[in-house]
């Protein structure tokens, strides 16, 4: 089931609507081939079909969840390791981006003006159901995971290599695109990352290649902070990164799920 966070979209609004707080509340749905059906309940329950429905021209996607935080997990594919010179991680290596960061579909990345090298870094997400902490090696984590999503953890890479730690490189607001939408039945075995740059496929990597699993990765993290029901977790991306340039149009695809696309503008534009 394919599970979306959306807004009605207002046709020639009148200038009253035109403020953040009179525009059409978030709403979630179920997408049905080229609609959306009103979804009732939540992360944690699940969801069922209301009764209301919209065309996808009368939506505007939003990023599935509103995360408390969003947890990374870097160096998690072999090759991508190696091509930024690095040795594999022997235990899951796990850094923060901060919700400010998220945009929607069809948003803009914004280059910050003091970046010389802004990356794509097409990755399969985790969306959290059930609060869950200190998971032990035995617990089942498949009932805390609500469902899968495309994200693009967008890096400046000279600021991530001049400062030797990663908040700055991976902080800036809209460098985290995520979404159109949660798949809650996924096999990330069995899955494919794609990453496209001006319709040229730049990345592709497979679940099973990850270092870590997401089991593993799901545990390893409730060991340190408590995990919150749409809480995202970021899994690593296939090597094949590089850089982006105002103009550019980049789309983070996982099969079975959908394409996140996003365009790229200069700061200021």
């Amino acid at each position: 089931m394919k599970i979306c966070r959306f807004q009605p979209v207002v046709l020639q609004a009148p200038e009253s609507l035109a403020s953040s707080e009179t525009r059409p509340p978030a709403l979630f749905g179920i997408v049905e081939g080229g609609s959306v059906r009103e979804a009732l309940g939540d992360f944690a329950t699940g969801w069922k079909a209301g009764a209301r429905t919209w065309t996808l021209p009368e939506i505007k996607f939003l990023p599935p969840s509103v995360p408390s935080k969003i947890v990374c997990v870097g160096r998690n594919y072999r090759d991508h390791a190696s091509e930024m010179g690095n040795d594999v991680p022997p235990e899951p290596l796990i850094f923060l981006k901060p919700p400010s960061a998220i945009i929607a579909p069809e948003e803009p990345i914004v280059m910050p003006s003091i970046s010389k090298r802004v990356d794509y870094e097409g990755e399969i997400a985790v969306i959290i159901g059930r609060r869950c902490f200190r998971l032990g090696l035995n617990d089942d984590v498949a009932p805390y995971i609500a469902g899968y999503s495309c994200l693009n953890d967008v890096t400046a890479r000279d600021l991530q290599k001049s400062d030797g730690q990663w908040t700055r490189g991976k902080g800036f607001d809209t460098f985290c695109p995520f979404g159109p939408v949660m798949e809650t039945e996924f096999d990330v075995k069995s899955a494919t990352v794609e990453t496209f740059l001006n319709g040229v496929k730049k990345q592709s990597g497979r679940g099973t290649e990850m270092l870590f699993s997401v089991d593993v990765i799901i545990r390893w993290i409730s060991q340190v902070m408590t995990l919150l029901p749409g809480d995202v977790i970021a899994t690593g991306t296939p090597a094949g990164v590089g850089p982006v340039q105002a103009g550019d149009v980049v789309e983070v695809v996982v099969s079975g799920v959908a394409t996140l696309r996003n365009p790229v503008i200069a700061q200021g534009s």
